[in-house]
């Protein structure tokens, strides 16, 4: 029986998740059919445009992404405490750029003057709006649903697109986060249809490697800050160009050698997060079948199942070997 998503999800324990969303039966997302020669490439834009949309209304932030044939790839991050900060007029404007609302919510953003019943029910609308904001399945529904109405009226059928449900997993701790991100920027290139990380098509890391190479950092996608301090408080906790590197050698080392062999230019960035370089090959090239839940190191995972009241420990002795 599947897990219910309100259990995978718990902001006490980490804002970053990873989430797949594939497609049913043979169903195409993208790509070129072998079978019928027909090509859905066009469609990638679909994907990446409805992305980059979604995370300027919602507090989500996107990490990492990559567009495949069939399925998608997403880490993301809850930016709960902006949720929580932003007023009650700017949740409204924020709501009306992707949903319909109310006619009452509507003139109480354009800041309409209301009887007390009716900002009484506003305040309650907006209550709802600003949960669902930061909320990780109101934002894959909102994109899943527009591509399936959207292709499915290309492809002039009816039906499911997507399979039910899209697959999320807790990223519990840097390591977690990093392995995870690495993972989704290399998919294209382990799939075969890229030969490197700035010819990944319809990547988040495509995007990066445009932007560094003019000195800036891609807008909509969540910053390489390096470590956190009193100006800046939000970002990846990693330096951009120690995760470009590592991404290179990565890339090259999956390529080149199966078993594992990662030449001496290793970046600084494994020795800070403590992973052997035996077990980074392995989690940036089989993430999602080593894993199966949420991740991180063996104390961050028992302390989400304690939270999330979890019996059984799903992913503990992978962690172990993996991330301890």
């Amino acid at each position: 029986m599947a897990t219910a998503r309100h259990r995978q999800i718990s902001l006490v324990d980490t804002r970053y998740y990873h989430c797949v969303s594939r497609c049913v039966r043979r169903a195409y997302l993208c790509g070129v059919d072998k079978y019928t020669g027909q090509s859905y490439e066009h469609r990638r834009q679909w994907v990446e445009d409805k992305l980059m949309r979604l995370a300027s209304i919602f507090f989500i932030d996107i990490c990492a992404y990559a567009v495949m044939s069939n399925h998608t790839h997403l880490v993301l991050h809850v930016d709960s405490k902006k949720a929580e900060r932003i007023n009650d007029r700017a949740i409204a404007i924020r709501w009306h750029k992707a949903f319909k609302g109310s006619d009452l919510t509507r003139r109480f953003a354009k800041g309409d003057t209301l009887s007390s019943t009716e900002a009484a029910t506003v305040s309650d609308n907006i209550k709802q709006y600003r949960k669902r904001l930061m909320d990780i399945s109101w934002f894959m529904r909102s994109l899943n649903e527009y591509i399936a109405r959207r292709a499915n009226k290309g492809d002039n059928c009816k039906g499911r697109f997507w399979e039910g449900r899209f697959k999320s997993q807790a990223l519990l701790d840097e390591s977690a986060l990093l392995a995870c991100m690495a993972y989704v920027d290399l998919n294209p290139v382990r799939a075969g249809i890229a030969g490197t990380p700035e010819g990944s098509d319809f990547t988040g890391v495509q995007k990066r490697i445009a932007a560094a190479t003019v000195g800036k950092q891609p807008q909509y996608l969540l910053r390489f800050s390096g470590m956190t301090t009193e100006h800046i408080a939000k970002g990846l906790p990693f330096e951009l160009t120690s995760y470009l590197t590592l991404i290179d050698a990565t890339g090259r080392c999956i390529r080149a050698d199966k078993t594992g062999h990662i030449s001496n230019d290793l970046a600084p960035l494994l020795e800070r997060v403590n992973i052997s370089t035996e077990n980074w090959l392995k989690l940036t090239s089989k993430f999602t079948t080593v894993f199966h839940g949420a991740v991180g190191r063996p104390e961050s995972l028992k302390l989400f199942c304690h939270h999330q009241h979890f019996k059984r420990r799903a992913n503990l002795t992978n962690c172990e070997k993996l991330l301890a």
